[in-house]
C-alpha cells in the first residue's frame, strides 16, 4: 500500500517563499511519478507540477511556470514543491498525487493521493 503525506503548509505573506514536501510510503519513489495539485473551495482540482519516476523530467502549469520549482530525491523518498512570489491566488489545499503517468493533467492518470497541506497567502 501506498502513502503520501504533505507536509510545509502554513500561512505566509505576498511575495513570501515556502517550501512542502511529500513524504512516500509503501512503494519506492523512484517506481512513481509523482505531481502537485492544488485545490480551492468551489473550483475543480488544479494541476500545479510534475516530475518523472526517475526525476530527471519536469512539467509544470503556466500559472506557475518561471516560480515553482517540483523536484523528487528518491533516495529520501521524498517530493518537494519550491514555491517563490507567492501571491493570494496560490491560497489553496496543496495535494500530493503518484501514479504511473508522467507529465498528466488529469487527476484520473493518477492512483495515489495525500490529504493535502493548506497555504494561505495573506496580508
Amino acid at each position: 500500500q501506498v502513502q503520501l503525506v504533505e507536509s510545509g503548509g502554513k500561512w505566509v505573506k505576498p511575495g513570501d517563499s515556502l517550501r512542502l514536501s511529500c513524504a512516500a510510503s509503501g512503494r519506492a519513489a523512484s517506481s512513481l511519478a509523482m505531481s502537485w495539485f492544488r485545490q480551492v473551495p468551489g473550483r475543480e482540482r488544479e494541476f500545479v507540477a510534475s516530475v518523472s519516476k526517475d526525476a530527471t523530467a519536469t512539467y509544470y502549469s503556466r500559472r506557475v511556470e518561471g516560480r515553482f520549482f517540483i523536484s523528487k530525491e528518491n533516495a529520501k523518498n521524498e517530493m518537494t514543491l519550491q514555491m517563490n512570489r507567492l501571491n493570494v491566488d496560490d491560497t489553496a489545499v496543496y495535494l500530493c498525487a503518484a501514479g504511473d503517468y508522467f507529465g498528466s493533467s488529469e487527476i484520473r492518470y493518477y492512483d495515489y493521493w495525500g490529504q493535502g497541506t493548506q497555504v494561505t497567502v495573506s496580508s
